[in-house]
């Protein structure tokens, strides 16, 4: 089989009849990582750095004119044509539709699953991310921490919303593990610990969250997506 799309110029594949992802260890990143070993599809990864402005390649953007990670390209799309991908939210709701798992085929269900997702996208992941800029990388120097603190009050919200909903259930759906939880891992996990928030967020009154977060670290599938682009060419 051979590939016909630019990315594979840059970032050859050596089994192109798997699924290709391109990716990197952030919070984005490992999600699909943690879906591709969770759900045992057969891929190929590949590492883009975008410490060194990978994602801004040519070769990558003809895959997502964004620039971001993670994307996909499967070579086994909906009715055999390929299929390339951004957005780790439509990813994961790609896969979990693509290998029947980690979504309920039950309509209700389904939906409420999306609607963390969801959550995850336009909440958590940009007020966690801020606060690892002002709070770890550069804008920890600003003497103004006002900004700062006020996403760290928006996290810490969204924590307070995240461990009344955990009350109870074992996953964000209850007794099924699905797309929501992995969508939601990789940013609780780095929030204390790259970029160093928990007190600064009071992460440890969320019983609820980090009992569910050691419930999802446990996970060998997880254990291994989170490694994915460690060693990927």
């Amino acid at each position: 089989m051979i590939l016909n799309h630019p990315i594979f110029a840059r970032w050859p594949a050596q089994y192109p009849d798997r699924l290709q992802l391109f990716s990197a260890a952030t919070p984005n990143g490992v999600k699909i990582g943690i879906m591709l070993e969770e759900t045992g599809l057969d891929y190929e990864p590949h590492r883009i750095d975008i410490m060194a402005n990978e994602s801004h390649d040519p070769a990558f953007l003809a895959l997502n004119p964004n620039g971001k990670i993670p994307a996909i390209y499967d070579p086994n799309g909906p009715s055999g044509a390929p299929l390339a991908l951004f957005e780790s939210g439509a990813i994961l709701l790609y896969l979990a539709d693509k290998t029947g798992e980690f979504i309920s085929a039950d309509p209700n269900v389904r939906y409420e699953t999306i609607q963390w997702v969801m959550w995850q996208m336009s909440g958590v992941g940009p007020m966690f991310g801020q606060v690892g800029f002002f709070n770890k990388f550069a804008g920890k120097v600003y003497e103004d921490k006002r900004p700062r603190d006020r996403y760290a009050a928006e996290s810490a919200r969204l924590l307070g919303v995240l461990d009344e909903w955990l009350t109870g259930r074992d996953w964000v759906m209850g007794g099924d593990y699905s797309i929501a939880d992995i969508s939601l891992l990789g940013w609780v996990r780095n929030l204390i610990g790259f970029y160093e928030a928990r007190e600064l967020v009071g992460f440890d009154r969320f019983l609820q969250v980090q009992a569910w977060l050691d419930r999802g670290l446990a996970r060998p599938g997880v254990q291994r997506g989170l490694q994915v682009t460690n060693s990927a060419s």
